[in-house]
């Protein structure tokens, strides 16, 4: 019998900690393990991305959806340099993601040679909370456990590297010497409980608040009958930062939505008129949404101590699980028996989602993206994943969407990076096989990511026990949120040869690999177009031409950004009649009367 590898331990370790997939792109730097996983009959199982970028995505989007650690496989030098930029997705976004990369054989190290690069150099900072290189085979154990264990327990990407030849020795195990070191699996996670007096003065301080807002972020989304219990008492509007956007249903009449630049009318005046802020799980960056310092008195919770105490000068900076801390806070808080602050508020967000519709209905050339988004909220299933890539398609997103149910949903949040939106899907279609997943997608990002990976979608969607797995692309032929950012920040028309896309068939593309493809180039078949792709026995996608003309600024824009776009039509945009002409009738749906009741 042939005797176990390192590469062999490695995947039996990774089977042992519940690792059931890696994503993961060939090469000759991790050839001994590529080898193992044959040796394994595919246990873990080795998910083929296009791109090392894209493998790292899907691990990321995977551990966003299951709350598992998600592992990513690359080879030595320009595969280990791809896992960069999903791996920073994950760090800035807290996401536990482990990276096992190749490197060139331990006899070619420093004698610059093929694909050599320094890899702890170059994780250095991704994986600033561990990376190590294996160079016996007594090391993998402690450091393969140990980079699990910190990445689950800090929310964090970690590294592994492995050189070649390394993974092809025969494994043995640490013995009992000096400066061996045994390693153990598993771990019991503590549900961290808050400091009992802060508690109680976090408690006297709701209380002598008349005007309570609550903000959530993704910290709060395991808390969601603490956060509804404590908000009923407050009588409390509830807004939602972006990546926190699943942590509440939306049908739930005091949640105001989402927050920022993105975010609704109603939670920015919320924000802007409450006299308490009570934070929970959210690391909001943006403070000209918050109340202005010296408005509000402040309690923020969150389980990291590294995140406390960001954003607002709060009273009380309370370490804890949310929802074990809620639940210590709940036997202290008083029931705010004059509601008007909530039926204030109630009444803002009834008329922001009637405003919503109205938006969504206001005609364009030739289809409004905001119906897109508008039509899917209306058939969303209640166990869908949704996820969406930066750009426009997020601002539709954070403000279209009403999530309801059992409804999860995330885009790259605090790196708003382009290009995750299918990936994360391939992701959580992983993670969930048994749920439909839609992803919206900009042509831009389909263009730089999307429509490789429905190669892989492809070659894995009939795995899945439920098939639907569907990609809406905006096509405008246009990088639409930089086009409206040069209008509204810089005051200056797009320049066309950036901005402007090769014009692509996404459907005709889908179909050509045996997925479903639709086109959409009317508003009026949008319901059926959404209808047909929900009921179908195969991913679908949705090629959606959208007007580039509708404006994504948010609608509390300030004056100065409304001058700048003003500006930019001045200057001879080329597309000033049409932004003229859709900004006035979709800004003015937010004024027209709506109906009562």
């Amino acid at each position: 019998m042939a005797s176990q590898t390192v590469a062999d331990y490695l995947l039996a370790r990774l089977r042992e900690w519940d690792v059931e997939k890696v994503f993961a792109f060939p090469g000759d730097g991790i050839n001994g393990t590529l080898a193992a996983f044959g040796k394994a009959n595919n246990q873990p199982k080795f998910i083929q991305a296009r791109h090392e970028e894209m493998a790292a995505f899907e691990a990321v989007g995977y551990a966003k959806f299951t709350g598992k650690v998600g592992v990513c496989m690359a080879t030595s030098g320009p595969g280990a340099i791809h896992l960069l930029n999903g791996l920073y997705d994950a760090k800035l976004d807290h996401v536990p993601v482990v990276a096992i990369v190749g490197q060139t054989a331990r006899s070619a190290m420093g004698g610059s040679y093929q694909q050599e690069v320094d890899l702890l150099a170059l994780f250095k900072d991704v994986a600033s909370d561990y990376v190590q290189m294996v160079t016996v085979p007594e090391q993998l154990p402690n450091v393969l456990d140990r980079a699990i264990r910190i990445a689950h327990s800090r929310r964090a990407p970690t590294a592994i590297i492995i050189p070649s030849d390394v993974q092809e020795l025969e494994y043995t195990p640490p013995s009992h010497e000096f400066k061996m070191v045994p390693s153990s699996r598993g771990v019991a996670w503590p549900q961290i409980q808050p400091d009992d007096a802060s508690v109680r003065g976090a408690a006297a301080l709701l209380n002598e608040g008349h005007k309570v807002a609550m903000l959530i972020g993704q910290g709060a989304r395991d808390a969601a009958p603490e956060v509804m219990q404590v908000a009923d008492l407050l009588g409390a509007g509830v807004a939602k930062a972006l990546l926190g956007k699943d942590g509440l249903p939306d049908e739930l009449p005091y949640v105001t939505g989402s927050i920022g630049l993105l975010g609704t009318r109603p939670s920015y005046e919320m924000m802007a008129e409450c006299d308490t802020l009570l934070t929970v799980g959210s690391s909001f960056p943006y403070t000209q949404f918050m109340p202005k310092e010296g408005q509000a008195r402040g309690v923020q919770i969150d389980i990291d101590g590294g995140m406390i105490g960001l954003r607002y000068p709060y009273e009380f900076n309370i370490v804890g699980d949310a929802a074990a801390t809620l639940r210590a806070l709940i036997p202290h808080l008083e029931r705010k028996q004059d509601r008007s602050w909530r039926e204030d508020l109630e009444s803002k967000i009834s008329r922001w989602w009637e405003t919503m519709r109205k938006e969504a209905m206001v005609e364009a050339d030739p289809v409004n993206p905001m119906r897109l988004f508008a039509e899917f909220s209306d058939r969303m299933p209640d166990d869908c994943i949704v996820t969406a890539d930066s750009g426009s398609a997020a601002n539709w997103y954070a403000r279209q969407l009403k999530f309801r149910g059992t409804v999860r949903g995330s885009l790259s949040g605090n790196l708003a990076t382009m290009g995750p939106g299918v990936p994360y899907a391939i992701g959580a279609k992983f993670g969930h096989p048994q749920r439909p997943v839609v992803a919206f997608v900009g042509d831009g990002a389909m263009q730089m990511n999307g429509l490789a990976e429905l190669i892989t979608i492809q070659r894995y969607w009939q795995e899945w026990q439920d098939p639907r797995l569907i990609v809406a692309v905006l096509h405008n032929d246009d990088l639409n949120q930089v086009t409206w950012e040069m209008r509204a920040m810089g005051g200056a028309p797009p320049f066309r040869e950036s901005q402007a896309l090769p014009d692509v068939d996404y459907a005709a593309f889908a179909s050509s690999l045996g997925l479903q493809g639709i086109r959409v180039d009317s508003p009026e078949d949008l319901g059926t177009a959404w209808e047909k792709a929900l009921a179908s026995d195969r991913p679908t996608l949705l090629d959606v031409r959208t007007d580039p003309d509708i404006p994504p600024i948010p609608p509390h824009a300030t004056l100065e950004q409304a001058v700048n776009s003003a500006k930019a039509v001045l200057k001879g945009d080329d597309s000033a009649w049409g932004i003229i002409k859709e900004g006035v009738k979709t800004k003015a749906q937010e004024f027209l009367p709506h109906k009562e009741g």
